[in-house]
């Protein structure tokens, strides 16, 4: 009867637990977490949001995902991008705006797919039909292993990026580029109008950076140094513009005096970078 009776109080307290437990709101890691990327290119954004699901002791392709079905890209939901600007995936026209990103993962092949459905939880709903985009891409083989699945925006230089997927040993790549070069020429125009302020130092560096006209480069460096005279980054972008134009006298006394301005402000990057021009410029002007 004793036993009987401790046994019964042992369920009471048993099952008090775990209403106690019950009502709580308990906090588990996520299985496949979240991640939101968001990467500036061009003169807007790439955004990504995914799921990562692990590899768990398990091979990604051709068991976790099977080979040559349809993959929502990640897990729990499909995955969605974001591009803020009209860009270009892989050479083809794709307007701002999001996209459920899928793919049919190959041996030696995978498809990529931009789909203008982005209310899917994974590919049940999933309609060919409300494809902006398919191609096809080579899947690369990497040295190191990848626990989680991984999206990546990388190589993002002012203009270009590649979007990666990475798993386990599988590296899968494409690439995004946005045309910017119209609209910063407008914006610079735009931007010089007012008498006040123009922006010259910007002009000057993405006239430099891109290849267009040193010579009206070289008059905006030089009216911004007038804007800003204690402003060591705006002389160094005049020598390197000089230089560029074989200005080698030129170069070195504007050189000389970005060091001098780099001293002051205590930037030792810039000193070294300048004495490095002189060098150059000695060097051309034999």
């Amino acid at each position: 009867m004793k036993n009987k009776t401790l046994s019964i109080l042992g369920l009471a307290v048993l099952t008090a637990l775990t209403i106690n437990i019950n009502g709580q709101q308990l906090k588990m890691p996520a299985p496949s977490p979240t991640q939101t990327l968001k990467q500036n290119f061009g003169l807007g954004e790439i955004d990504i949001e995914y799921s990562r699901p692990g590899l768990k002791g398990r091979t990604a392709y051709g068991q976790v995902v099977p080979f040559d079905q349809l993959w929502r890209t990640g897990a729990n939901s499909c995955t969605k991008i974001t591009f803020t600007d009209n860009v270009k995936v892989e050479g083809n026209a794709v307007p701002s705006g999001t996209y459920a990103l899928f793919t049919i993962p190959g041996k030696t092949e995978w498809t990529i797919i931009l789909n203008k459905n982005t209310n899917q939880g994974g590919t049940g709903d999933y309609k060919q039909t409300e494809d902006l985009l398919r191609f096809k891409v080579k899947p690369m083989v990497m040295n190191d292993k990848v626990e989680s699945f991984t999206m990546n925006v990388a190589d993002v230089a002012p203009a270009t990026a590649n979007i990666e997927l990475l798993w386990e040993k599988t590296r899968v790549t494409f690439s995004v580029t946005e045309s910017i070069d119209s609209t910063m020429m407008k914006n610079i125009e735009t931007a010089l109008s007012p008498a006040d302020k123009r922006p010259y130092f910007q002009a000057a560096t993405y006239y430099f950076e891109n290849g267009k006209d040193l010579n009206q480069a070289l008059t905006w460096a030089g009216k911004a140094m007038e804007q800003n005279p204690k402003a060591f980054y705006v002389a160094h972008l005049k020598a390197k513009i000089q230089l560029k134009l074989k200005d080698y006298h030129g170069a070195i006394v504007t050189a000389e005096t970005s060091i001098a301005l780099a001293k002051d402000a205590k930037n030792d990057d810039y000193v070294r970078m300048n004495e490095k021009l002189i060098e150059e410029a000695k060097k051309g002007g034999k």
